[in-house]
């Protein structure tokens, strides 16, 4: 009788055992793919003067400690990447996608070059991203219409060059701050702009985009600033 009540008392035991392993390991992975994500950015800085990087991103502190990274409290998993004003110069890696959780990225005043991988396209949380003042060039993909939370999109002072992309806000229903200016854009601006209706605030000053100015813009009923000079418009 003694050993029969034992048996389900046991078998509570190992499976709440099982499930706390299980979940340490699901934890633990998260985390790694994270660290694996920032360590590969790190390999991709050419140039760090200030050590910042050199000397904190290391496996022997734990990634939340390191500077410039935020984790979430409930999950422990990277919200926040800011890397703004170091000075660093490099490229940005495919493996940055892999911040599933990321909500804030600023990369603002740097040497950051190259195209933007389309990997960034998997940060679907995403809610800001600062990436003005540094060197990337090519066209502005098409995927920056990936992100359904994102508030805030700053991609001044940088080599981008081309149109603007035609569909790139129709997947930006609560876009409220845009900053695309001094980037040698051309061609007209896009109508699913005027899609976006909680806009307050539009740079695009410093390009060549072209054409007439069309009366949807009154859709942009919170618009408060509005910068177009310096353009053919």
């Amino acid at each position: 009788m003694g050993n029969t009540r034992f048996i389900p008392t046991l078998t509570v035991a190992l499976l709440l055992l099982n499930f706390v392993v299980s979940f340490s390991t699901k934890i633990t992975t998260n985390i790694s793919t994270d660290q694996s994500a920032v360590l590969a950015l790190k390999a991709h800085v050419i140039n760090d003067p200030q050590n910042l990087l050199t000397t904190n991103w290391s496996s022997a502190f734990y990634i939340c400690k390191w500077i410039g990274v935020t984790c979430g409290s409930r999950h422990r998993r990277v919200i926040a990447l800011d890397l703004s004003n170091m000075s660093l110069s490099g490229f940005l890696p495919p493996h940055i996608g892999n911040l599933s959780f990321l909500t804030w990225l600023n990369m603002k005043n740097n040497n950051f070059h190259g195209p933007l991988p389309a990997q960034l396209a998997n940060l679907h949380r995403v809610k800001y991203i600062q990436l003005s003042f540094n060197g990337f060039y090519g066209e502005i993909p098409s995927w920056f219409g990936s992100f359904p939370k994102l508030k805030y999109l700053s991609l001044s002072h940088n080599n981008f060059t081309g149109e603007i992309p035609s569909n790139m806000f129709e997947g930006l229903p609560r876009l409220q701050v845009l900053y695309l200016a001094k980037d040698g854009l051309s061609g007209k601006i896009p109508m699913s702009l005027f899609e976006c209706k909680e806009l307050q605030d539009i740079d695009l000053a410093g390009n060549k985009l072209e054409g007439i100015l069309p009366k949807e813009i009154g859709n942009l009923t919170m618009l408060k600033i509005l910068q177009l000079h310096n353009n053919l418009i």
